[in-house]
């Protein structure tokens, strides 16, 4: 699982709101098949659990081939990851210089998973594909809200949390991950 900076991409149309939150979602794959409305649904849900107030988060479902080549321009690591996190929030001093208010809840930015990856990983841990992208989207809402997993105690806390919010919003907690096998995944330094 990793996180980057991006930009929003053109083109990107605006599907909904929910009160003071902007929640976008595109599916650019096939193999799993998705409903926008209940992911936005998810969304909302898990952004309620996590106290966020106000954000704007655009989510897109792609290929293993799509996220490979995200993977590889912004992280330069090769090969297909599960979910990738791209914080579009501005720095604290120019959300202070516009007048915000709140730092801690707003967020902005996008969440891109792999269907093709939900559908296999899902199996290896016998469980539903549905429920398995999901965990990807709430875990790269965690990754907007701060947390991270690169050192063993980081990780154990983004587990922890991950398990909470699939909880409060009433899906099955994720199963324990298996090891990775080297060079799957990568999670740049901020």
């Amino acid at each position: 699982m990793a996180e980057g900076k991006r930009r929003r991409p053109a083109g990107h149309s605006v599907l909904g709101t929910a009160g003071r939150r902007q929640i976008d979602c595109c599916n650019r794959q096939r193999l799993l098949p998705v409903r926008v409305t209940d992911l936005k649904r998810l969304m909302a849900s898990a952004l309620d659990a996590t106290g966020i107030e106000t954000a704007e988060i655009s989510l897109a479902i792609v290929d293993d081939e799509e996220i490979a080549q995200l993977h590889e321009v912004w992280l330069g690591v090769p090969g297909p990851t599960d979910v990738i996190t791209f914080d579009l929030s501005p720095p604290a001093g120019l959300a202070r210089s516009t007048g915000s208010t709140d730092l801690s809840t707003h967020l902005a930015g996008e969440i891109v998973a792999s269907g093709e990856t939900a559908h296999r990983e899902a199996g290896r841990y016998h469980w539903q594909p549905e429920h398995e992208l999901a965990y990807y989207l709430v875990h790269g809402l965690l990754h907007l809200c701060g947390y991270d997993d690169h050192s063993p105690a980081e990780r154990r806390a983004m587990r922890r949390r991950e398990r909470q919010v699939m909880e409060d919003i009433g899906l099955p907690p994720p199963p324990r991950r298996l090891p990775r096998r080297r060079g799957k995944a990568a999670s740049p330094s901020r």
